[in-house]
């Protein structure tokens, strides 16, 4: 009896133990099994990093790349293209500050060819009426009244349509002389002298010549042919900048094209490609802004920098001219950014997203189902292609931006208006028969769950 149970005991203690060791057994080869995924799932790991580190790399290349692409586009358009560069100096004309300027620079240009008592003394007597009116009401010594008599005839004429249209025959003519000032030599209206980009007011004294003849002064039709600079821009390091623009001239168009590839094949190279388009849209649009303060910097020490002869007013309107463009480009390139940014923050699966789109898709739902619109056929159709019709809008709106002519932020605002309008018309006429309302008892949507008896 002790023998049998003790026999049995041993059994028992025996069985015990082979299942004892059978579990040990399972655990090993679950460990085994364990150790071998993670050993497989090591290389891909590895992979996603060494992808994720190109990518990185790809879209900061793309940001630094931002500003000299725009400076490279905005330069190559701007000399490349007559009628671009006239239409950018063409409101220079009316502006007060250069009328007054160049006021100032032709008046001086002819008195240094005025010798004031022999032009009185060679005025013939017929004329001397006339003269003696026209110069009655200025006060000071003759030299004065002589000067400020040539001063109001120069400003009458700067200011009026003559002028503008004489203005904008200047730059049309010169502007193949403005490529070859910036590129280092000169000629023309328009050359590069002692590191500054001037214009030859010649045609202007002639026609204010003209005018002091008109005004009673004949003699002045005696003083010889005139040669006055009227300075565009100046700056101690515009040889150096010759250089540049020479590079940016090459790379204009392609720069740009470099850039957006750089930033989109740093996209399509992340794993979450997502996360990577808003980070580049939002890099990119950091560099824009760089570029715009750079602006902001520099315009105030190129003023700061300039002669003492040269007018200040004037200076900054011409280069508040010139780079108008360019700070257009800088605030479309932020605009742009920020709403590739939003739209693909707002594609997404993160919870504040999934709050918006909730609230976009219930909000219009319900107010489809309050009008009581029947859509049938066309809101199943609808639902079907919902993905197709989004892409074909999104794809439109990306169309009508590239083919716009020097298009805006302000344009650039509107596309994507339209674009969320067109987008709210496809979600409104998506109906899959799925009630939106809330309902009697104010309770909350009916969604699929709620059109089941349980």
């Amino acid at each position: 009896m002790n023998a049998g149970q003790a026999g049995g005991g041993t059994a028992n203690g025996g069985g015990a133990g082979d299942a004892a060791g059978s579990g040990d057994a399972r655990e090993i080869a679950e460990l085994r099994a364990r150790v071998a995924e993670l050993e497989q799932r090591a290389p891909k790991r590895q992979h996603h990093r060494v992808r994720s580190t190109f990518a990185v790399v790809l879209v900061l290349l793309a940001a630094l790349l931002t500003p000299l692409s725009a400076v490279a586009a905005w330069s190559s358009d701007l000399i490349g293209n007559t009628n671009r560069y006239v239409q950018t100096m063409q409101p220079l004309a009316s502006d007060p500050d250069i009328q007054n300027a160049v006021a100032n620079r032709v008046t001086d240009a002819v008195m240094q060819h005025v010798d004031v008592e022999t032009l009185l003394q060679s005025v013939a007597p017929a004329d001397r009426p006339r003269l003696t009116k026209a110069l009655g009401p200025l006060s000071g010594p003759i030299t004065s009244g002589i000067k400020d008599f040539v001063h109001t005839v120069a400003l009458k004429f700067v200011s009026s349509d003559a002028f503008a249209t004489l203005w904008t025959q200047l730059n049309r003519r010169a502007h193949a002389a403005v490529d070859k000032a910036l590129t280092g030599s000169g000629g023309g209206a328009v050359k590069l002298t002692n590191d500054a980009v001037v214009i030859d007011l010649a045609p202007v004294v002639d026609q204010v010549k003209q005018a002091l003849v008109d005004q009673g002064l004949t003699v002045a039709a005696k003083i010889p042919q005139v040669h006055t600079n009227f300075t565009v821009m100046t700056s101690d390091s515009i040889g150096k900048a010759k250089k540049l623009y020479r590079l940016l001239e090459l790379v204009g168009f392609w720069l740009p094209v470099l850039t957006l590839l750089l930033a989109a094949g740093g996209v399509l190279l992340a794993v979450r490609r997502r996360r990577a388009l808003v980070t580049a849209a939002l890099l990119v649009a950091a560099g824009a802004a760089v570029l715009g303060i750079a602006l902001w910097i520099f315009r105030a020490i190129y003023l700061d920098g300039l002669p003492a002869d040269v007018s200040q007013p004037a200076a900054a309107s011409i280069f508040d001219t010139l780079v108008r463009y360019l700070r257009t480009s800088v605030r479309l390139i932020i605009t742009l950014g920020v709403i590739v940014a939003l739209a693909a923050w707002l594609t997404g699966r993160g919870r504040a997203a999934t709050r918006v789109n909730a609230a976009w898709t219930g909000g219009i739902g319900a107010v489809r189902t309050a009008t009581g619109v029947e859509l049938g056929a066309v809101g199943a159709w609808v639902h079907r292609v919902k993905t197709w019709l989004n892409w074909t809008v999104v794809v439109v709106a990306v169309v009508i931006l590239l083919v716009w002519n020097y298009p805006t932020a302000v344009v650039t605002v509107w596309i994507a208006v339209l674009a969320l309008l067109a987008l709210a018309v496809v979600e409104f006429l998506d109906d899959d028969g799925t009630p939106h309302l809330a309902g009697a008892g104010g309770g909350p949507p009916a969604g699929p769950a709620a059109k089941s008896p349980a």
